[in-house]
């Protein structure tokens, strides 16, 4: 029997609001599959007491380590409804890292999806924490290598849908998301249920969602751009169209035909596939009426092409960090005024730009980004040292900030412009060259698909600029022009002084353009 809750201040009651009001209607579609928001609360309910009664006791961590699916979506709701804290982890995950994860967080449980079985399986007696691990899909031949893996649907077996009353408050947490950052092992952010719904409303205020809209998910769930595209869905009691990535295009072209899908996240990645395909063969998608990026800086250049792309939707740029989730957006309708700001703070938090001596920087002038506002992460888990770094000092008598360590300017309306990371910024003869800055002039070359600026050591310079160039297979640029124009458009100090062209660039997980070990 569903329990009707008023009240949504811990991050699961959003799943009993839309349950309550609309049960029947379709909640996820996950590969091709629809599933109702009652089937999505019962299944959650039972899986969560199911570990309440393996002893999963209020705070314990929960690893999740699975593809987008369904499995995955009820998995996270049953270890909110059970007080626990989710740890979603990417599936492309290698044993090492996913090992550190576990004993890092000390997780009691592992869900896991069987083709990951050979990934996960070395963990199981190396995590002395684990004292349960579940997994979806075929387990049959998993069973006989004496393992000690519980089935997803026979684990659910015939427990309640009674909710269970877990005394949890809204500054309990809520997860654990891992990010690596530039260097070093993982960090786990921590996010409060308090944190995760302020984050999660201030993102649907500024998107103009509706419980109306139907979004596209390519994004994995464990990277927090596609969580949180999860979470508002449900809060919404709108519909989720789940996808395990972006692997086969045609595959997701013809889901959002099918399912109507409204909204689009991407990451430049992605949207360089779709301009690349709209090249040879142009592609439209009416139903979608916004299109989102973060991640990386969507360059100026893509906006027109992909307004023939989605003739109806506007397009949101954004900037923001595990730490705090999204720290601001450009409103669609500046796109063409500002084509390269990321715009303002999102609803109900606050932005400020300080030089190196800690004072604020003059309009237009470059400093380190610093957020106020309650998306703010609690800490790194068991990282008090380099939390404290991050987390500096506020207005209030212990309140804190969130120095992002990224370099910006703002111009006179209060609109922020992305510079790059702290770590990225290049010197040379004496001057501090954006990254972004010189990849958006390649961009803007016809012909080039992805590009990539580091500084590498020059005895002479300091720093010598070196770009990385993905061009379109048909096409005919050349160094010699790409210089030609970067000599044309940029300052003589930001013109790269080497130039490769490369088939492809390394990507991170997330989809993201990862510079590490670029030389």
């Amino acid at each position: 029997m569903m329990e009707t809750i008023k009240r949504q201040r811990l991050l699961f009651e959003s799943l009993t609001m839309a349950v309550n009001a609309s049960p029947d209607k379709t909640a996820i579609i996950a590969e091709g599959k629809a599933y109702s928001y009652k089937e999505l609360y019962e299944t959650a309910v039972k899986l969560a007491n199911s570990l309440i009664s393996r002893g999963f006791k209020r705070g314990d961590r929960c690893v999740i380590f699975m593809d987008n699916t369904w499995e995955c979506a009820t998995s996270i709701y049953a270890t909110s409804i059970a007080g626990g804290v989710f740890v979603v982890v990417n599936p492309q995950t290698k044993t090492d890292k996913l090992e550190f994860i576990i004993n890092d967080c000390a997780a009691t449980i592992l869900i896991s999806d069987a083709h990951l079985f050979n990934i996960y399986s070395p963990l199981i007696s190396a995590c002395p924490s684990l004292k349960c691990v579940i997994s979806s899909g075929d387990i049959d031949g998993l069973q006989n290598t004496g393992s000690s893996i519980l089935g997803f649907n026979d684990f659910i077996g015939q427990s309640q849908v009674c909710l269970p009353r877990i005394n949890i408050i809204t500054k309990d947490l809520a997860a654990l998301i891992y990010t690596s950052g530039s260097t070093g092992n993982p960090k786990g952010v921590m996010q409060t249920h308090l944190s995760m719904r302020f984050a999660m409303h201030s993102i649907i205020e500024y998107l103009r969602l509706s419980p109306d809209d139907s979004i596209l998910l390519v994004l994995p769930i464990a990277f927090d751009y596609g969580l949180y595209q999860l979470l508002m869905s449900v809060d919404l009691g709108a519909t989720l169209v789940l996808e395990r990535s972006f692997t086969y295009p045609a595959q997701i072209f013809s889901r959002i035909t099918d399912s109507s899908a409204t909204v689009f996240p991407g990451v430049p990645t992605i949207f360089s596939i779709l301009l690349s395909m709209h090249a040879r063969t142009p592609i439209t998608f009416e139903s979608i009426t916004r299109v989102t990026n973060t991640a990386a800086a969507l360059p100026p250049e893509y906006i027109s092409t992909l307004r023939e792309i989605f003739p109806n939707a506007l397009i949101y740029k954004m900037y923001g960090l595990t730490e705090c989730k999204r720290v601001c957006y450009l409103e669609p309708e500046l796109l063409n005024t500002k084509p390269a700001s990321v715009g303002k703070a999102i609803p109900g938090t606050e932005v400020f730009i300080l030089g190196e001596d800690g004072e604020p920087v003059q309009t237009g002038e470059t400093g380190i980004l610093y957020v106020r506002g309650s998306h703010i992460m609690s800490g790194y888990w068991n990282q008090a040292e380099i939390s404290n770094e991050v987390l500096v000092d506020g207005i209030l008598p212990g309140e804190k900030f969130l120095c992002t360590k990224d370099w910006f300017k703002m111009d006179a309306d209060g609109d922020l412009y992305f510079q790059g990371r702290s770590d990225d910024i290049i010197k040379t003869r004496g001057e501090k060259v954006s990254p972004v800055e010189v990849e958006n002039v390649i961009y803007g070359i016809r012909g080039v698909r992805e590009v990539a600026v580091i500084g590498v050591k020059d005895d002479l310079l300091g720093q010598a600029i070196k770009c990385f160039i993905v061009i379109d297979k048909d096409s005919d640029l050349s160094i010699r022009k790409i210089r030609e124009i970067c000599v044309n458009k940029l300052e003589n100090f930001m013109v790269p002084k080497y130039y490769e062209i490369v088939d492809a660039l390394p990507k991170t997980n997330t989809g993201k353009i990862s510079k590490k070990g670029m030389q």
